[in-house]
């Protein structure tokens, strides 16, 4: 039996007519990469017409391994030619089986993590829901803190402790239950960490609830690469410990080795109470998400948090393979510092010969801001016609943010900075 037909799936040119007459105003990325794509691999993507583009984007940190990467799609291909289940609900499969024991023995077990582990649906806002209601559960409270220039989804949960105006806007309701504090260097230095949160928890005519939980990223993607410092963190899971709060981390975007190890916490040396992942965990682009936590929170009844997608057995063989492939050693997460440095050189080198832009970021989030606004949307336009994919982020598109996989080869990173330092160059120099 002939299982696999080498024709073409799609045999056929699309005119993006298509788009524009019949899809959503909603649609947002495809405005700024005006081309229909067709193929993709490692870490070019290519349109109908045959032109490749080097991605830096990853699917905004959902391919870190690159597109179609080989060892992935052939424990795939293998699943699914052997009629292997796809959707599972939360019945016990051994594809999920098999994951669970690869995450618990190359993850969690050599970080001293003891963590429980959540299907909580197949996306990051699924999984920093059921966070946020697990938090409340256990500590019977029911306000959040979260910090400016957060971001952690779009379902009304997750909405309410991002910070995004325009995007809190969509909800059409109030988003309440949540209050916002400074992130690491909100104020350039001027106010001492945590002061004005502390005073408030103190004050008991602040009029602050007794927040159930904190949750943060200690890299702040969409909000415009904003690095929280290790002693930040470590200073805010004290400050948790001490009163009695929950730290969530949501390590959706920036865990999976974005920042180098596999947890963007491991560098401060922090155990969170609860952790959210999603995007690169499948290691594919095939949606699925995990919470994570502490046993002792455990506190769920047989259903009160459910859905019917999550369990993506197709995505478990794959995160199980991701995880075997790249995570059984340390061979991955210093290449990925090795190119994170790399990327800064160029940034920093940039840096120095033109005036009014900066660079931050850690591991291989990167991001180039400009005093400019105007300039980041520019040079990421100027790079997607010399043939890159780059996005921007920040609260008014300020900053250049590149989120290149993991894997991608020496030459293929250089090449893309060589694209955009010369559209860093034709748009400012």
């Amino acid at each position: 039996m002939q299982l696999l037909d080498s024709s073409p799936v799609l045999d056929k040119t699309i005119d993006d007519s298509v788009f524009t007459t019949h899809e959503s105003e909603v649609r947002s990325y495809c405005r700024n990469w005006p081309a229909v794509f067709t193929t993709a691999k490692d870490s070019y993507i290519t349109d109908q017409n045959g032109r490749e583009y080097l991605d830096f984007f990853a699917g905004a940190g959902s391919l870190n391994y690159g597109h179609n990467n080989e060892v992935l799609k052939k424990a795939l291909i293998d699943y699914i030619a052997s009629d292997g289940i796809t959707h599972g609900l939360d019945m016990a499969t051994v594809a999920k089986g098999n994951f669970i024991e690869k995450f618990t023995k190359h993850i969690l077990a050599p970080r001293g993590l003891d963590y429980k582990i959540q299907f909580p649906g197949p996306t990051g806002t699924n999984a920093v829901e059921s966070a946020l209601k697990l938090a409340r559960k256990v500590t019977g409270r029911e306000s959040i803190i979260s910090f400016t220039n957060a971001f952690h989804g779009m379902t009304l949960g997750s909405l309410s402790v991002t910070g995004n105006s325009m995007k809190r806007a969509g909800a059409g309701i109030p988003l309440v239950h949540a209050t916002p504090m400074p992130f690491d260097n909100y104020f350039g230095g001027v106010m001492e960490d945590f002061a004005w949160f502390e005073r408030v928890l103190d004050d008991s005519g602040s009029g602050l609830n007794r927040p159930a939980a904190v949750i943060v990223e200690t890299v702040q993607g969409e909000g415009g690469v904003n690095v929280a410092r290790a002693e930040w963190l470590r200073a805010l899971s004290d400050l948790c410990e001490r009163r009695d709060i929950l730290l969530i981390v949501d390590d959706v975007q920036m865990g999976c080795g974005r920042t180098g190890e596999f947890f963007s916490f491991e560098e401060a040396g922090i155990k969170p109470d609860i952790v959210t992942l999603s995007k690169s965990i499948s290691g594919y682009g095939l949606p699925f998400a995990l919470t994570l936590f502490k046993p002792e929170l455990d506190v769920w009844t047989p259903g009160e948090h459910n859905g019917t997608f999550r369990g993506n057995n197709p995505a478990f063989v794959t995160a199980a393979k991701a995880i075997e492939t790249y995570w059984s050693d340390d061979t991955l997460s210093r290449e990925i510092h090795a190119k994170g440095e790399r990327i800064n050189e160029v940034f920093t080198d940039l840096c120095n010969r033109y005036e009014g832009i900066s660079t931050r970021g850690r591991g291989m989030v990167r991001g180039l801001a400009f005093e400019d606004h105007t300039a980041a949307g520019k040079v990421c336009a100027q790079a997607f016609g010399a043939g890159l994919l780059a996005e921007t982020s920040g609260p008014s598109d300020e900053v250049v943010k590149l989120l290149p996989p993991l894997t991608i080869s020496r030459e293929d990173l250089d090449r893309g900075l060589s694209i955009l330092s010369d559209a860093v160059k034709e748009v400012i120099g």
